[in-house]
């Protein structure tokens, strides 16, 4: 094995194969970063903390997690509670175009 390793193909096979096996392992794990989002639900139960698992985008999606377990669903604090977007409304009378 040593005398192998001696021979310059090989170890520029074997530098171009750790190269490709670093690129594919940054392809796949250093991907874009998840984006937070603040969902409308938080699954709550004893184990979570406040204001629990928030990743519910309806009621239903959270009840149909809750369900069998001690767990309740209410509403995102965090979602319910910031100020609104603002939004450019027309007044009365504008021309739409």
């Amino acid at each position: 094995m040593k005398q192998a390793l001696n021979n310059p193909i090989s170890r520029r096979a074997l530098a171009a194969v750790a190269a490709a096996t670093a690129i594919a392992g940054a392809s796949l794990f250093g991907g874009t970063a998840a984006q937070a989002r603040d969902y409308a639900y938080c699954l709550t139960s004893p184990g979570y903390g406040y204001p629990g698992d928030c990743n519910y985008a309806s009621y239903r999606q959270c009840r149909a997690a809750a369900s069998g377990r001690l767990a309740d669903c209410i509403v995102n604090p965090r979602a319910a509670f910031r100020e609104p977007r603002h939004r450019d409304y027309r007044t009365y009378g504008d021309p739409r175009w």
